[in-house]
């Protein structure tokens, strides 16, 4: 890729998690690979399978692996799993320094900022640190305005209507 941008998918509505990884399996399609790295996740999800199968183009990794959401957390669970991140990070500036793909998607950064897991600052060192060439594409809720400055797109994924405000539970398939 000759010039690799910063894209953001935020807002409080569904599908910012799909659209990147429809951008990713458009990429692939297109012969350029992709790493994901999905923040805060530890249950199974339906894309873990289907990515497999389009490995090693388009690759998920896992930081911060939790079955428990955050906001059901002690403070020391919330410190253990933010010093777990904290360490995980690492991996990203190795993928800088290899170039090893041509997208990186960040998924739910943005949710790590908001639950206290990760800094401003920590996410502002990533944007500055990527590689010309490699495009960014990170989500999650609550855009943090400095960041947003630095983006050259933000997609805001707004909620007018969702079946689980009536009480329906995730689905397989369609939300996990």
């Amino acid at each position: 890729m000759e010039k690799g941008y910063i894209q953001i998918y935020t807002g409080n509505g569904k599908g910012k998690t799909t659209a990147a990884l429809g951008l990713g399996l458009r990429a692939v399609g297109h012969g350029l690979k992709v790493i994901m790295i999905q923040f805060m996740k530890g249950m199974h999800t339906g894309e873990l399978k289907s990515i497999q199968k389009l490995e090693p183009d388009f690759e998920i990794r896992r930081f911060g692996e939790t079955k428990k959401f955050v906001f059901l957390m002690n403070e020391e669970e919330k410190k253990a799993l933010a010093c777990q991140i904290k360490e995980e990070l690492k991996d990203i500036n190795q993928i800088f320094e290899d170039n090893c793909c041509d997208i990186l998607i960040l998924d739910e950064i943005l949710g790590c900022i908001q639950a206290g897991l990760v800094s401003i600052q920590d996410v502002l060192n990533i944007m500055d640190s990527k590689p010309g060439n490699m495009e960014l594409v990170m989500t999650g809720r609550d855009l943090p305005e400095e960041i947003a400055e630095r983006a050259d797109l933000i997609t805001e994924m707004k909620a007018v209507r969702h079946y689980m405000d009536e009480g329906v539970p995730a689905r397989i398939g369609i939300e996990k």
